[in-house]
């Protein structure tokens, strides 16, 4: 959300849309320490079972969002 709301201050589409990019890229990495949280033991199975969808859905939509600014 941090990247969203930098890109959208910075007042031009290009800047906007390339913090939309960096916005996904983020929730790629979280996807990514979720993993390494779960061979830690740190989330259980359960947890990272409820949480990846949602990462990758947040991904998705983002990238939506992007196309649509593109048109």
């Amino acid at each position: 959300m941090n990247n969203i709301a930098e890109g959208f201050e910075r007042m031009t589409e290009k800047d906007y849309r390339h913090f939309l990019f960096m916005a996904k890229g983020s929730a790629g990495e979280f996807r990514s320490m979720l993993y390494i949280a779960r061979e830690l033991s740190y989330i259980t199975e359960d947890e990272i079972n409820i949480l990846i969808p949602k990462a990758e859905e947040i991904s998705k939509m983002l990238s939506g969002y992007i196309k649509s600014l593109s048109t």
